[in-house]
């Protein structure tokens, strides 16, 4: 560690502190905040420094693609579509899911055990505070698998048709009606038919972005 630079101890120190926290790499820009760098262009430059002198490896063809040597292995990544965004709150319109895969912004990397492992995950971005009890906060990514049934009590993002809106509620079947329910002592639930809900996706994890 003598033959480094401050900057470069720093950021091999944060890279190993990040990756056993969360489990995946963090992206340059996630770098250039922990440090307290000023540009990306810095932070890209130390990198390649710690490379040459073997102490981590990258992938460039991967976001987030740093694995520090010797620290351990790195688990897995995948790309992940978001593909839009989702209330959590009031009911907003979003693409419906025939229309999705034409409809992907922008793609985030996670591990593979983030999301059990599965292939066909996509993401949306949440809009409200609803869920907020379920530590899920306006700006939160969701990972939800497909999905068209659900138990009582799961979390899904849910297609009202007359509304012409996807939600994402705790789903409750009562009797005659179906029950969505935020997770916010502050709001209402829905309360609709069997007939007028689509399930679209059963949440599997959410992350908060780092910028």
């Amino acid at each position: 560690m003598s033959e480094l630079s401050p900057k470069q101890t720093a950021i091999l120190e944060f890279l190993a502190e990040f990756i056993s926290d969360k489990d995946y790499p963090p992206s340059i820009r996630d770098i250039q905040i922990g440090c307290s760098i000023s540009s990306t262009s810095v932070v890209d430059y130390n990198l390649r420094r710690l490379e040459e002198k073997g102490l981590i490896r990258r992938d460039r063809e991967v976001s987030r693609g740093i694995e520090v040597l010797g620290h351990r292995k790195r688990s897995r990544t995948v790309e992940v579509p978001v593909l839009g965004s989702i209330a959590a709150g009031q009911p907003i319109p979003v693409p419906t899911s025939d229309r999705w895969a034409s409809d992907v912004e922008e793609t985030v990397t996670v591990t593979g055990d983030m999301v059990r492992g599965q292939a066909d995950i996509f993401a949306l971005r949440v809009k409200g505070t609803s869920m907020i009890d379920d530590l899920i906060a306006d700006g939160d990514i969701v990972f939800l698998e497909p999905a068209n049934t659900a138990a009582d009590g799961d979390k899904v993002a849910v297609w009202i048709k007359d509304r012409g809106e996807v939600t994402l509620k705790r789903f409750y079947h009562e009797g005659d009606r179906i029950r969505l329910q935020p997770a916010n002592s502050t709001m209402e639930p829905i309360y609709t038919t069997p007939d007028n809900v689509e399930i679209q996706g059963k949440f599997i994890a959410s992350i908060r972005p780092s910028e």
